[in-house]
Parts: structure tokens; C-alpha cells; sequence
């Protein structure tokens, strides 16, 4: 009399299915070409220059700081090192050091950069302007995503 075997798979037939489960379970997958998921957020620099100049107007970085300016190079990187978003500075735009009213038109300002970018989920974020030394950028979500530096740190 023969015997018969009822759904038993050959343990080579499991090992594509087992290798896919773990790797389901480790957050990897079997392609690694997929790109890793991004937020919008925008990283907003203050430089510190205070410079005397309207308010509101077009502005770069006076003095030590003549390397942040309108199309200056930068790269978005985490704490490794890795760039994750890069492109050129748009124009940054004056704003008051304080809010007393001198009753002039120019006044002590810094430059402010609004540089809208997109990054996936990291712990540290820092900024390179022009290949210069990294700025650290700080979490700010009181006007939306934000990350922050103030130049000098």
C-alpha cells in the first residue's frame, strides 16, 4: 500500500517566504532602491549680522558671514554626514533685531533664509552653506515644520 503526504511543503520551497517575513519584520525589504519616506518642512536661518537696512528688503550675510547669500550652495545632512536634501540659498529677507520703533527707515537687521525642503525622519539635522563648517539646525514648530539655526552659533 502506498502512502500519501497531505500539504507538507519541502523546507526549500519555505525559504523564500520565511526570508521575506523576516525581513517584513525588520522594516527591510528585499529591494532597497525604494526611497525612504520625506517630510516638507522648512529650514529657517538667522544671520546675526545686524546690519543697517530696511526692513523686509533682500539681503545676505555682511561681514563673516558674505558666504550665506542668494544661490550660495547648501546641503541638509544628518548626524552621519549624509546628505539628505541639498540646492542653492534663496534670497534671505531683513528682519529687526529688536521690536523698539527707531522711527527710521533703516534699522539694525538680521537676514532671515526661508528654505523649503524636504527630509526623512532623522534624530540630528545640521546645515552646510558653501562647504563651510555645519550649522546645527534645531526642531521649531511653533509656525508650522521648522528647523532652525542662528548664525553664529
Amino acid at each position: 500500500m502506498r502512502r500519501r503526504t497531505i500539504g507538507y511543503a519541502r523546507p526549500a520551497a519555505l525559504a523564500p517566504l520565511l526570508l521575506g517575513v523576516l525581513l517584513a519584520g525588520t522594516g527591510l525589504t528585499a529591494c532597497s532602491d525604494e526611497p525612504e519616506a520625506a517630510s516638507a518642512t522648512t529650514v529657517r536661518v538667522l544671520v546675526r549680522d545686524i546690519n543697517i537696512r530696511e526692513e523686509g528688503v533682500d539681503c545676505a550675510g555682511t561681514g563673516p558671514y558674505l558666504f550665506i547669500h542668494n544661490k550660495a550652495s547648501y546641503r541638509v545632512v544628518d548626524g552621519d554626514g549624509e546628505t539628505l536634501n541639498e540646492g542653492k540659498l534663496p534670497p534671505g529677507t531683513s528682519v529687526r533685531t529688536f521690536q523698539e520703533d527707531l522711527e527710521v527707515a533703516r534699522i539694525p537687521t538680521y537676514c532671515e533664509f526661508a528654505i523649503p525642503v524636504s527630509v526623512p525622519k532623522r534624530d540630528r539635522y545640521r546645515l552646510v552653506v558653501d562647504d563651510r563648517a555645519p550649522i546645527d539646525l534645531t526642531a521649531n514648530n511653533d509656525e508650522g515644520p521648522a528647523l532652525v539655526a542662528v548664525v553664529p552659533s
